[in-house]
């Protein structure tokens, strides 16, 4: 079946971001020219993916407006001939994209947030995208496309994973492959899934990347996940019991991901998608020079 729904949980507080996150939503700050979730967005719209469900909060509204047409803005930039920048502007919402917020009431984990986009999934397969990972692709390759086409293919739920040193693995989600070897826009099945794990039990250096594609029945058993680490609902917890059941597999990325959420992985962001920008790069690239001279 193909994917055509994202869920992009946005609700965070985004406290490892502060204090740039107290008045603006962490998805909100810009890499180069562009909100984070506006990269995550096209991400999706690359993989055939034109459906987005944002899982919110109250002091989330413009992560909404920024999705939303302004019509204003959009009549005085016609108005001054403004036609490079209008585009710019409808380029963000193109007329495939349909974006539905919903509401996450209180923060009880990721896979809460989750669950809470039930209502509009609905019955189909769906990816979650976490807003402040990009994932920068490789040539023309989308790891996410890829990873729909597999599921669509083998009907097993697809997590993305990448290596990670192994002083950092307790900061993520880790899977078990029972050792096989995976290499870039590879695939195996998963036999565990580990929350956080301490280094000395973590069963690899595969941490998940903030990228899945799961099927409708991952939304049964969130409903019957207890809080696990921290407290919270984990998503890595309902995986782990849709493995008991059918087939989930690891997709290793090809590209590179990078963690908007903190402060280090945004200023790498900042310079990997400076440097490549199409009017900024070399200018921007002449500058980085200068410095490191």
């Amino acid at each position: 079946m193909k994917v055509t729904k994202a869920v992009l949980p946005v609700a965070g507080l985004g406290t490892r971001f502060l204090p740039a996150s107290k008045a603006i939503p962490k998805e909100m700050v810009t890499v180069v020219d562009k909100p984070v979730i506006q990269y995550v967005v096209e991400e999706a719209l690359a993989a055939g993916i034109n459906e987005i469900v944002l899982v919110t909060h109250s002091s989330k509204k413009a992560i909404e407006d920024h999705f939303d047409v302004n019509y204003e803005l959009e009549a005085e930039l016609e108005r001054r001939g403004k036609q490079e920048l209008l585009q710019v502007l409808r380029d963000i919402a193109p007329p495939q994209l349909k974006v539905t917020a919903v509401r996450q009431g209180r923060a009880l984990g990721l896979g809460h947030a989750v669950y809470c986009a039930r209502p509009v999934v609905g019955d189909a397969p769906f990816a979650v995208m976490l807003p402040d990972v990009l994932v920068e692709q490789a040539g023309g390759a989308s790891d996410l496309g890829l990873m729909t086409r597999r599921f669509a293919e083998t009907g097993q739920a697809q997590i993305m994973v990448e290596p990670v040193p192994t002083e950092l693995v307790h900061q993520y989600g880790v899977v078990d492959l029972n050792g096989a070897a995976l290499q870039p826009a590879g695939h195996a099945r998963m036999t565990r899934v580990v929350e956080k794990p301490p280094r000395e039990e973590a069963p690899s250096n595969l941490a998940i990347v903030g990228r899945y594609v799961l099927p409708a029945g991952i939304f049964d058993l969130l409903a019957d996940t207890a809080p696990g680490a921290g407290g919270e609902i984990q998503l890595t917890d309902a995986i782990a019991e849709l493995m008991k059941n059918e087939g989930v597999e690891a997709w290793h990325i090809a590209g590179r991901s990078y963690d908007c959420g903190s402060k280090l992985g945004y200023l790498e962001a900042t310079l990997a998608y400076g440097v490549q920008h199409p009017q900024l790069g070399a200018d921007f690239r002449a500058l980085l020079a200068r410095y490191q001279g």
